[in-house]
């Protein structure tokens, strides 16, 4: 049986309470990331472990911040997948679902050879995300959807959400 990850949401909201800023980044990569995996095709157990990591992809944020005043990409792959080891544990993940978790935790913010849908996924995803709350540039959103997606359903969704042109433009879509 797998485990609960609506028990996992509410724990992470609990993890990041008074932090709504952060609460509502994950649960929009989660959002994304579920959508994607099911357009996608995945089987249940990928599409689980996708769902799994999209909910806990930044988790290594807090105690990069706590310890060192910041939470850079390199920081979050440092600190995060013990943190992330450590809740999914508690809430009774299967070890196999926890190890490759804590894998993408620990790789979101790496962008070269990306080894898995779950993992291309998650990236995209997140950018998804990132590419709308950072408020980046048109020239940024063609650079990420020409370099960093490579799904069919993430670079629709790119496309749909930040200009028709990148269908027009982009070599691979």
């Amino acid at each position: 049986m797998k485990a609960d990850n609506n028990k996992l949401l509410t724990a992470m909201v609990t993890y990041y309470a008074g932090d709504p800023a952060r609460i509502q980044h994950f649960l929009k990569v989660y959002g994304f990331a579920s959508l994607i995996g099911g357009l996608e095709g995945l089987d249940p157990n990928t599409q689980h472990i996708l769902e799994t990591a999209a909910i806990v992809h930044d988790i290594g944020i807090k105690p990069a911040e706590q310890a060192y005043g910041r939470c850079d990409g390199p920081l979050q792959e440092q600190l995060g997948p013990k943190e992330a080891e450590k809740m999914l544990d508690a809430l009774g993940y299967d070890p196999d679902v926890t190890k490759r978790v804590s894998y993408l935790v620990g790789h979101h913010h790496t962008y070269t050879n990306i080894d898995g849908i779950d993992y291309q996924i998650l990236v995209e995803a997140d950018f998804l995300v990132n590419l709308y709350e950072d408020g980046l540039s048109k020239e940024n959103c063609l650079h990420a959807y020409t370099h960093i997606f490579r799904t069919a359903a993430g670079q629709k969704l790119c496309a749909e959400m930040f200009g028709s042109f990148l269908h027009k433009t982009a070599p691979h879509s």
